[in-house]
């Protein structure tokens, strides 16, 4: 039997995940899920451990009231509340996005600023500034808020332990940033899925997701293997025109609740 066996949430893009037993769904996908970013004050332009490899050690816990505690290694942790309708709105900019979005405040951009070395500042995205899904996928009203093209990722836990297996080394789920992991079935099986149900909602699965450099970045220590690994055995044998595959991108229909222990049934 197809089973939910692991949730994930990334409250702060490029921070670290919270792994849940349950969570709710909304438009966005995972409440609470990459709602928060960082960005260089000077520029907008959005941070990660693409080019700022010191956030795999910042931990961001996401409360009810859509707050984000904030927390690194030698740091006092900082309680920073959900902006207000009156918050300074902040230009940014995500990939090919340019938006405006509500800036978390001073005390805030000087906890992160000090964290990362230059000026920075903390921004969160409420649901009606949220951007489109990436364009060809999807329908016209999809919408995703922080991360990088949809709102959900799910990779199957036969397929992390085959990529495992090829690379000699045993894998940390968390080094793909997956929010849901399904295991019950064979590895890849969720390349030919189009539509699944858990609990009482649907999900699309629109686009198989193209790994980056963040692969290789060790989830506990935040160090980069010197031999590119994984995602150099991905590339010898995953490899399509936009990148190495792994793992496929869902949009929720609907709201809902989700539990570790659900049940799978793949629609389509």
């Amino acid at each position: 039997m197809l089973r939910l066996s692991a949730l994930y949430r990334y409250p702060l893009k490029s921070g670290k995940g919270e792994i849940l037993q349950q969570a709710g769904l909304d438009k966005l996908g995972l409440e609470g899920d990459r709602r928060w970013m960082l960005v260089d004050e000077a520029s907008g332009r959005f941070l990660s451990q693409r080019v700022v490899g010191q956030m795999s050690q910042l931990s961001a816990l996401w409360n009810a009231q859509g707050g984000l505690t904030l927390g690194a290694p030698g740091r006092s942790p900082i309680d920073i509340a959900l902006p207000g309708n009156d918050a300074e709105l902040r230009g940014v900019t995500i990939f090919r996005d340019s938006l405006r979005v509500p800036d978390a405040g001073d005390e805030a951009g000087a906890w992160v600023s000090e964290f990362i070395g230059k000026p920075t500042r903390l921004v969160q995205i409420p649901l009606e500034r949220a951007r489109i899904t990436q364009a060809g996928y999807g329908k016209d009203d999809d919408r995703v808020a922080f991360a990088d093209g949809f709102p959900l990722l799910l990779i199957g836990q036969a397929s992390l332990e085959d990529l495992s297996q090829k690379v000699g080394q045993e894998l940390e789920m968390l080094r793909f940033r997956p929010n849901l992991v399904i295991e019950g079935t064979h590895a890849y099986a969720e390349d030919s899925w189009k539509r699944i149900r858990i609990g009482d909602v649907e999900f699309r699965v629109v686009k198989p997701c193209s790994r980056c450099i963040l692969t290789t970045v060790d989830p506990q220590t935040g160090l980069r293997s010197d031999d590119r690994e994984p995602l150099a055995t991905l590339q010898k044998y995953r490899a399509q025109e936009e990148g190495a595959m792994f793992g496929q991108n869902l949009v929720n229909d609907g709201n809902g609740q989700l539990e570790v222990g659900m049940p799978v049934t793949i629609l389509e």
